[in-house]
């Protein structure tokens, strides 16, 4: 879905998306201009010490005031009129799924190996029985003692569609370049069941364009979601999927970055039909605002702009930035 986090989400927190010509096409084809308001963002941003995971427990008077009140049959009418754009978007979003399913493969060519609570994996065993192989690329570098915020966030909505998905032909791993001991403490601290395997020693995660070198660090740029960008973090997030041919062949068909992972975020889904929407009001106006590991709302602290959870609060000085 690291949520400028999804950049991933380091990218996710940074606004930049790798569905950003969707976005622009869903607008044109709707004829509606691009607007700030599905995300909550007001004129004026709020002080961090008002909005540090703080909701009003009741409709602000101002609030009322502002927002439209109309009749039932004016109400229906208005609604019957986005029904339509929403019809739009659906339909839009089928012919987008129809064209990643015709995107050409590529063939893996390298024999990566993992470390799993089992032993060692090859990439042809993530697959299991199944012949579909989706990773989740999970950022969580050697020594960090807890993943992003924002893959965090994506994680929590793993476990529930695994029953699903492997009875539908479709292995889902998620895969980090932490140490295997590292990941299996968090992962045991955040009580999720999926599989998460260790690439650390390997060139999976490079390969896959979520791992950085010390070298790319000090070039100042990477290349990140199929584009040349300035260097955030030697760990960013995505996903990549995989097939693997009867001959035991396996074949990489599609990847995603950046924003490109909100689709995996149920949550967001649920909070696009509430009454205000995203909510995420400033001061950095995306995830930042307001998400924590679920084990940590209400502690304070605040989120960086690469998704790394801190105990202090920022700086005043930067309050402001976005």
């Amino acid at each position: 879905m690291c949520p400028e986090c999804y950049s991933t989400l380091a990218m996710i927190f940074a606004g930049v998306t790798s569905t950003g010509g969707l976005g622009a096409l869903v607008m044109k084809n709707l004829g509606t201009k691009s607007s700030t308001r599905s995300r909550g963002v007001p004129s004026k941003r709020q002080p961090l010490d008002l909005q540090e995971n703080s909701m009003p427990e009741t409709l602000a008077s101002t609030e009322l005031a502002q927002h439209q009140v109309v009749s039932p049959e004016q109400w229906l009418q208005q609604r019957k009129l986005l029904l339509q754009k929403e019809k739009e978007l659906t339909r839009l979003r089928d012919e987008i799924n129809r064209q990643r399913l015709e995107l050409p493969w590529e063939k893996v060519l390298k024999p990566y190996v993992f470390e799993s609570s089992h032993g060692k994996e090859t990439l042809a065993d993530l697959f299991g029985k199944n012949t579909q192989l989706i990773i989740y690329h999970f950022m969580m570098g050697p020594g960090w003692k807890e993943g992003c915020v924002g893959c965090s966030f994506l994680a929590d909505h793993i476990d529930g569609v695994l029953p699903h998905l492997q009875n539908h032909d479709v292995s889902l791993v998620v895969v980090s370049r932490a140490p295997l001991a590292e990941i299996e403490a968090y992962k045991k601290r955040m009580g999720w069941n999926f599989k998460w395997v260790s690439s650390h020693g390997s060139d999976f995660n490079y390969d896959y364009r979520v791992s950085f070198t010390p070298e790319d660090a000090a070039s100042g740029k990477v290349f990140y979601n199929y584009e040349q960008r300035d260097f955030e973090s030697e760990e960013l997030a995505g996903a990549s999927a995989f097939i693997k041919s009867g001959a035991g062949e396996i074949f990489h068909t599609y990847s995603n970055y950046a924003r490109g992972g909100e689709m995996f975020l149920g949550t967001y889904n649920f909070l696009d039909i509430a009454p205000k929407g995203r909510n995420e009001t400033g001061p950095y106006f995306g995830m930042r605002d307001w998400l924590r590991h679920h084990d940590r709302y209400g502690a304070g602290g605040h989120v960086d702009a690469i998704g790394r959870y801190h105990e202090e609060k920022p700086d005043s000085c930067c309050h402001g930035e976005k």
